[in-house]
């Protein structure tokens, strides 16, 4: 299919929409842009704060959380697609985060199961181990329920052959934009705190990044119109220079930038540190051509020079 098919095929089709994780950083963008679109949302919240938020979007209220599965069964049986971006995110629990995603996702894929219908998930360009930029042609290595992730994606993809019409977004590690407090949120957290922004070695390795918005499109046209089995990359650069990152952190936080060994920032920043430390640089051309993607919000350091990690 190509872009242009994908655009016309979107003409006056809308959906009724179940987004898991509606009211974070990254699904607020995504709800948003379904409404935009006129599509019918309804977000999963688990707290009045989140409901709220989900609210003031123009969507409608489930109540849950990633361990109410009912919740989430109930929400994708009453929909004509799921897009799920909900994950714990524990850092010091990992193990509870992929036992979790992997029963939200078993959960969906099961429910959605003989329908035909669009399940978009989440997922990510990290942790590949390749010496080269990722593709969306490498499959992933998280496999089973001990792995990153609990192995959701390919778990998800298997469902592609039973009816379900399964498409993966991996998003760079570095989704960026006002009201972000991800990795470059806490890696500037921790600058303020110990007055230096800390880069492995030379800094030379690559981090993938993206804008919230770019992402929010691509979920929206991967769940409209991509086929079953589809891996996509919400990737707008392909690799920023750590140093690069780091630098711009302290110029505007007003201090320096400091080469440190790896083994250092896994010490200090624990996973984060970990993963500071990897190069992960990952193209996106194969979803662009698809598509018709083409990436149109700032970079990642002109988000950092905009101010949006000034404050914690």
């Amino acid at each position: 299919m190509s872009a242009t098919d994908i655009t016309s095929s979107q003409e006056g089709f809308t959906m009724r929409v179940f987004v898991t994780g509606a009211s974070g950083f990254i699904g607020r963008a995504v709800v948003a842009e379904l409404v935009g679109a006129g599509h019918e949302v309804v977000g999963l919240a688990r707290s009045e704060a989140s409901a709220t938020a989900v609210s003031r979007l123009g969507a409608s209220v489930q109540r849950g959380d990633l361990d109410d599965l009912d919740s989430i069964r109930d929400g994708a049986k009453g929909a004509d697609a799921v897009v799920h971006l909900a994950n714990k995110h524990d850092w010091t629990n990992p193990a509870e985060s992929n036992r979790a995603e992997r029963a939200a996702v078993q959960t969906i894929s099961d429910t959605l199961a003989g329908s035909d219908r669009p399940f978009v998930l989440a997922a990510g360009v990290a942790g590949f181990g390749l010496d080269r930029p990722v593709t969306e042609r490498d499959p992933n290595p998280a496999a089973g329920p001990d792995s990153p992730r609990g192995g959701a994606e390919n778990l998800a993809l298997e469902y592609a052959g039973r009816g379900v019409r399964v498409v993966s977004a991996r998003f760079a590690p570095t989704v960026h934009g006002a009201e972000d407090h991800g990795f470059v949120s806490v890696i500037a957290q921790a600058a303020r705190r110990g007055g230096a922004v800390r880069y492995p070695g030379d800094g030379a390795n690559r981090w993938p990044a993206v804008h919230r918005s770019d992402a929010a499109r691509l979920v929206r046209l991967g769940l409209e119109a991509a086929p079953a089995g589809t891996i996509l990359h919400a990737v707008a650069e392909e690799g920023v220079p750590v140093r690069e990152i780091a630098e711009a952190l302290a110029g505007r936080l007003g201090i320096p930038a400091r080469s440190v060994p790896a083994e250092q920032l896994a010490d200090e920043l624990g996973f984060i540190g970990r993963v500071l430390a990897a190069d992960l640089p990952a193209t996106s051309q194969i979803t662009r051509e698809l598509l018709g993607w083409r990436p149109t919000g700032p970079t990642l350091l002109e988000d950092i020079a905009a101010g949006h990690y000034d404050q914690p």
